[in-house]
């Protein structure tokens, strides 16, 4: 017998409230099994509890989703193949955060082989992978060693396992020194016929576990994701799964084999909270219950109690439901694989959980007080007591300077420079399916075999703007994303998102994190995009101290029949430079006010939701129509950084520009020329196109309601990039960006030379 103390009960990260409503539900005291369970089910990371009630500013429906939130994974329609079967995009974005702080390799490894699962378990065969990336200050000690753990865990897994990492989003900010995000997206395509989802239905039907043997790794993996880190962070470590990403191989293609067949009923994935959630879960979702046999789950750690059978997260497993009487073919194609499999159970019309060990009962709850009924709180919120001073830009003390230095530094912040020593550690050319991959544009774009479509991904957020101001964060966060999908030619069929904020107890947190998904809803509705599958992750806290909101967004689009996607580079000399949207940039919230005075201080130049809409359809129809000959957007780092990048895409052969400086668009004097050079806006596009299609573009832009300018030319000042008054010369420009990252992440380190040891 064990004794319910309050230390062991808040151990378990249930408030005395909870524990007591667990009492009352079940009429009398749990179990430690039972406790373990209700620990796992009702905390943050499984209940949402804090943001559930909050869902509903998201918009989920439209003309192509086929699913949205409530399963493994959002689908979305992509069209017929040639015999006429329609097909669908599942995807998903997790996040997998505290565990790649602890153990950066795995924690990120994990972190990809989750949300793999969650995608193959829709019946999907995941097509590409994305990552999303945020690490401390450059100079902290801890930095170097984070990124290359993270990027050997992200790499290595997708690698081994052969699905192409096509792209991904990588920041540094002081706020993550403690608490670094590691959000992992992945895209799966299945016939809309053949869809699985996760529950178990059919009473009697056999419950079949299937995969890796049971260890004790990752147990307490879901309530250490939901509580903040403070200085025993690294006592932690044995909550961190080990992944295998050889045996989630051929779980996939196992699981596939199944698919083509008509025996499964439901499957799920064991991810967080392992046995416990995939089994409640699966219950849930059919309005019935199940009976268990945890002597029956395949072991390979000795003595396992029946506690740790519930909650262990060991890697690469499955709970299917079978339908009666094909067990054993199912178990025959695990075989096959080289997979255990063991019937461990049945579905039951009790609606409760009942689970056995060793003889005894050690669970016997009902299944809707579990996952249904946890717990849901609206926390009080209140903005900052100091969002007026946040908000508040004085620039008096910064000189007004054409400053060469100024983009160079900027070209080479680690946020800004070329990301190719992360990118090079990453297949993303296996399966052949990739049209562009990292680096070479705004989205990457992939072929779906099956189909022939092409998709585009992209995955965005700038957290500096939600120092001052989340709703602009979170409505940027998707602007920046469906402009982004534009820029390559695709039209947007749907969004996950990945919403990464500090301690919501604190109500300055609550607030920013409902600003933040009020914001992500606006511009959602407004650009057509809706929000299909995703995740929250909270307790990003350390020592007290959260993180800047984060509500990282992946969207996916389409590319329409006969639509060539271009680049983000200019493609040749001669091309004229053309700006799209209205010019307004704010120095607020900007990489080049952080630059200055290293911190964070005002707020965004004004969102204009209709104004994105309007740039972004009038960037897919001149990249479609072949007069844009590439796009970029402007985002980091304002029309400078957005300019240069244009030019030295290319690294082997960049290119000279002449611009002239804009003028912007609102009123009430001119603005710093620092602001117009780096300024930050939305809803602004640059393309490059040939001089005869001058008087189109323009024409095409006034009946789209869109501001229009030519700037300038590409490749006619010899060895300079010049933009008004700024000149800066171009091997210094390309060098910055080329060696940025390396120089300051990684000390000068080679791009070509293996990552630090983790040891």
């Amino acid at each position: 017998m064990f004794d319910l103390t309050p230390e062991l009960i808040a151990r378990h990260g249930l408030t005395p409230d909870e524990y007591a409503d667990i009492q009352r539900r079940l009429g009398r005291l749990p179990t430690f099994e039972e406790l373990g369970v209700f620990s796992a089910m009702w905390s943050e990371h499984c209940a949402y509890k804090s943001s559930r009630i909050h869902f509903g500013l998201l918009p989920t429906t439209g003309p192509h989703v086929l699913l949205g939130p409530g399963e493994n994974a959002g689908l979305v329609a992509i069209g017929p193949d040639r015999q006429g079967r329609q097909w669908a995009a599942a995807f998903k974005m997790e996040s997998h955060n505290h565990p790649s702080f602890l153990e950066p390799v795995q924690g990120a490894a994990t972190g990809v082989g989750g949300i793999l699962r969650d995608v193959f378990t829709m019946g999907a065969r995941p097509i590409a992978i994305l990552n999303a990336l945020r690490f401390g200050a450059p100079d902290h000690p801890r930095t170097r060693s984070l990124v290359a753990g993270v990027v050997q865990g992200v790499g290595g897994y997708g690698n081994c396992i052969g699905v192409p990492t096509v792209g991904g989003n990588c920041g540094f900010d002081a706020c993550y020194d403690g608490n670094i995000l590691v959000n992992a997206f992945a895209l799966g395509v299945v016939p809309v016929d053949r869809v699985f989802k996760g529950a178990a239905t059919g009473v009697g039907n056999p419950v079949i576990y299937v995969g890796s043997a049971t260890g004790r790794d990752g147990l307490h993996g879901a309530t250490m994701a939901s509580a903040a880190f403070d200085a025993t962070a690294k006592d932690q470590r044995p909550a961190v799964q080990v992944g295998d990403p050889f045996q989630e191989k051929l779980l996939l293609e196992a699981c596939l084999e199944l698919f083509a067949e008509d025996w499964l009923a439901g499957i799920q994935d064991m991810g967080a909270a392992g046995l416990t959630s995939s089994a409640f879960e699966m219950a849930s979702r059919a309005g019935l219950g199940m009976s268990l046999n945890l002597n029956a789950v395949p072991m390979r750690a000795a003595n396992l109690t029946a506690y740790e059978l519930l909650l262990s997260e060991s890697q690469e497993r499955m709970l299917l439901v079978a339908r009666r009487g094909c067990e054993d073919r199912v178990r025959a194609v695990c075989d096959k694989w080289g997979l255990e499999s063991a019937v461990i159970g049945s579905v039951t019309d009790t609606g409760r959980m009942v689970c056995r060990f060793d003889g005894a009962t050690v669970v016997d709850v009902p299944v809707a007080a579990v996952v249904d009924d946890a717990p849901s709180y609206d926390r009080p919120r209140r903005p900052p007591a100091d969002l007026e001073e946040r908000r508040r830009l004085d620039l008096s003390d910064l000189p007004d300077l054409a400053d060469p230095g100024d983009l160079l530094a900027l070209m080479a912040h680690p946020e800004i420079a070329s990301k190719r020593w992360i990118w090079q550690q990453y297949d993303h050319t296996v399966r052949n399916g990739t049209k562009v991959g990292p680096g070479a544009a705004d989205a990457a774009v992939i072929r779906v075999h099956e189909n022939g479509a092409r998709l585009a991904l992209a995955v965005d957020c700038t957290e500096r703007y939600g120092f001052a101001d989340p709703w602009a964060c979170g409505a940027l966060a998707v602007a920046e994303a469906v402009r982004n999908l534009s820029c390559v030619g695709a039209e947007p069929l749907g969004l996950t998102d990945c919403l990464n904020f500090g301690n919501p107890e604190d109500p300055e947190v609550m607030w920013q994190l409902v600003e933040a998904m009020r914001g992500v809803g606006d511009a959602a509705r407004a650009l057509g995009a809706p929000v299909v599958s995703g995740n929250v992750s909270l307790y990003n806290a350390t020592a007290g101290e959260s993180i800047l909101p984060t509500p990282m967004i992946a969207a996916v689009g389409r590319l329409p029949d006969g639509v060539q996607p271009v680049s983000s580079g200019f493609v040749s000399a001669g091309d004229e430079v053309w700006l799209l949207g209205s010019f307004r940039p704010s120095l607020g919230a900007s990489r080049w006010l952080h630059q200055k005075r290293g911190r964070h201080a005002g707020r965004v130049a004004e969102v204009d939701l209709a104004a994105e809409a309007a740039v972004s359809a009038l960037v897919r129809r001149l990249v479609g129509d072949g007069v844009a000959r590439n796009a970029h957007d402007l985002s980091d780092g304002g029309l400078a950084v957005a300019l240069a990048e244009c030019a030295v895409a290319h690294a082997d052969r960049p290119f000279a520009v002449a611009c002239q400086l804009p003028e912007p668009a609102q009123s009430g004097g001119a603005l710093r020329v620092t602001e117009r050079l780096f300024g930050e806006t939305g809803a602004c596009v640059l393309i490059g196109a040939l001089s005869g299609h001058r008087a189109l573009i323009a024409q095409l832009a006034a009946e789209a309601g869109v501001s229009s300018m030519r700037l300038g030319v590409v490749g006619t000042q010899g060895d300079e990039f010049v933009l008004g008054p700024l000149v800066v010369p171009l091997v210094a420009l390309a060098k910055a960006h080329a060696q940025g990252f390396e120089q300051v992440v990684l000390g000068g380190e080679s791009g070509g030379r293996q990552p630090p040891s983790q040891h």
